[in-house]
């Protein structure tokens, strides 16, 4: 006989995993706009914004969360911000983490997109300012090999200068 007086127990290793405050309501869809993310009903979950050029290299900061409701469009703005930078004869692009709360694997899979795409026209992407936790991750991955990751945006952009000059 069960007893339905108890709920059944689903084993550990399937329970949903919950990483932060998040509702249950629909997730907004991000768009572009004026060079950055941003979700449709105005709420930040994600931005990507242009902060400078120093010489060949362009620097964008990115802010919020990548994970799978915000991972294509970052993979979409770093593209476009990499054909920008291929057409006008340059290549290197370092992205600021330090807003950067939350990146998952799909956040991992959009910067490898993004690299790829960019490596094929002879460019780079170098990360600065990336978070202990998310270090971690790049470093078990195997992605610190493929993505140069630097303190501060001032260190990455003269790693920049420096291996120009090489």
């Amino acid at each position: 006989m069960i007893d339905d007086r108890k709920a059944p127990q689903v084993p550990r290793s399937r329970r949903p995993q919950h990483h932060g405050p998040r509702s249950s309501a629909a997730v907004p869809r991000c768009r572009q706009g004026a060079g950055a993310l941003s979700p449709a009903d105005g709420e930040a979950e994600l931005t990507v914004t242009v902060a400078g050029a120093h010489g060949g290299t362009l620097v964008a900061a990115v802010t919020g969360e990548i994970d799978l409701r915000t991972a294509e469009e970052l993979r979409a703005r770093l593209i476009e911000l990499g054909e920008e930078l291929t057409a006008a004869g340059q290549g290197r692009l370092v992205l600021n983490f330090g807003g950067v709360g939350f990146c998952d694997a799909t956040g991992l899979g959009a910067l490898v997109g993004a690299h790829n795409h960019l490596h094929a026209r002879g460019g780079e992407i170098s990360l600065a300012a990336v978070r202990p936790s998310q270090r971690r991750l790049f470093r078990i991955t195997g992605l610190e090999q493929v993505f140069p990751l630097y303190d501060t945006v001032a260190q990455a952009v003269a790693a920049g200068r420096t291996s120009s000059l090489s």
